[in-house]
């Protein structure tokens, strides 16, 4: 009978204890949780910070799960099948809102809209399906940014252009949206990147927990907004979705 390579299962028990709980971990936190010392602890980690599956803060010296891994562990995932498991909760967040909605996917640079159903009235309305959005002015961007670290290095590494007023581009503060995106659970787009429209998005993740796109509405600010801040209601009805949407792809809930 063939043995395990210890290695190999060491790195694999990392990677699953990165995967899970806080978003960031220590070395002498990793090495106490699986019972190593540090120095075996530290070589294993140096290997897979090497090949991408892993990634160090410079700032705090903590590891993260590496962009190559999230980008490989997307892979299996068919931009049909998340389209056909979205099907049904996205015609039902349009009926709910009132509002257009769209399913976005990361594609090179920017936001891939892989499903769109139209604002349920009467209004004259285009197909957006195939059009690029964005990363760092649109909710659907901001979300992906916020969770997925690719979309993240393509949305810090590439130009951010200011298209209104209230884009935000400096790093600094796109990062601190970026917080804010993930502690809430949703992220906002209020004239951000059209004069006179807001957006509100929430993740999609798959069955390991890995973001595989974001669901969101998009309309003119007086019905998105109230009051200068967007409506409490809809921003639950798209975070619902969102999780409806992962629970179908085996995500459950978040």
């Amino acid at each position: 009978m063939a043995r395990n390579i210890q290695s190999l299962e060491r790195a694999a028990a990392m990677l699953r204890l990165l995967a899970g709980g806080e978003r960031r971990l220590g070395l002498s936190d990793i090495a106490s949780s699986l019972g190593l010392a540090k120095g075996t602890a530290h070589g294993i980690l140096r290997t897979l910070q090497v090949e991408g599956f892993v990634e160090q803060d410079s700032a705090s010296g903590r590891y993260q799960l590496g962009a190559e891994l999230l980008r490989l562990g997307t892979t299996y995932l068919d931009v049909h099948e998340l389209r056909a498991r979205a099907l049904v909760w996205t015609d039902d967040l349009a009926r709910s809102s009132g509002e257009s909605v769209y399913l976005g996917v990361l594609h090179q640079r920017g936001v891939l809209i892989v499903h769109h159903v139209f604002r349920p009235d009467d209004s004259r309305q285009v197909l957006e399906i195939g059009a690029m959005q964005p990363l760092h002015s649109t909710a659907l961007g901001k979300v992906l940014s916020a969770y997925d670290p690719v979309a993240h290095s393509e949305a810090m590494e590439n130009e951010r252009r200011s298209f209104t007023e209230r884009t935000v581009c400096e790093p600094e503060g796109f990062e601190h949206v970026l917080d804010m995106t993930r502690a809430r659970g949703y992220a906002a787009d209020v004239e951000e990147t059209w004069e006179g429209v807001a957006s509100v998005a929430a993740p999609v993740h798959d069955g390991r927990r890995m973001p595989v796109g974001a669901v969101g509405i998009t309309g003119a600010v007086e019905r998105v907004c109230r009051d200068g801040e967007l409506r409490p209601e809809l921003i639950a009805a798209v975070r619902d979705c969102g999780r409806a949407v992962s629970r179908d792809l085996g995500g459950g809930r978040f």
